[in-house]
């Protein structure tokens, strides 16, 4: 839903940011990385199961833009542009100013993969 924003809050930090331009967020131990389209990186106080319920809880019904791949990553589906799962290889990109090049296991990839086909009508 354009417009949708996403609160990130906990004792230590609050972190207001425009759902259409988070690209993905990462697991980092017990933290995770949050990056958007302007590159920017933020490191969240949350473990990504957490910030996955958070998103969940905030997006609007129906709107799945919102996917987790594997034990460390989310990804808004918007920003894929590129998937090689014999390469562990995805790319996020605008297609005109932001391109982040991620690997994630060939299982999940596939399955990702399987799934945008299968969208796509394809």
């Amino acid at each position: 839903m354009p417009g949708s924003v996403l609160v990130f809050s906990n004792n230590a930090e609050f972190l207001r940011v425009p759902a259409q331009t988070v690209v993905c967020v990462q697991a980092d131990g017990n933290y995770s990385i949050l990056t958007t389209v302007h590159g920017t990186d933020r490191t969240l106080t949350l473990q990504l199961g957490q910030v996955e319920h958070c998103i969940g809880e905030q997006v609007a019904e129906g709107d799945n833009r919102f996917v987790r791949i594997g034990k460390s990553l989310i990804v808004n589906q918007d920003f894929i542009s590129y998937i090689n799962p014999t390469r562990q290889k995805l790319v996020l990109s605008d297609c005109s100013t932001f391109s982040r090049e991620l690997s994630a296991s060939r299982e999940a990839l596939k399955q990702l993969k399987d799934v945008l086909e299968h969208a796509e009508g394809l």
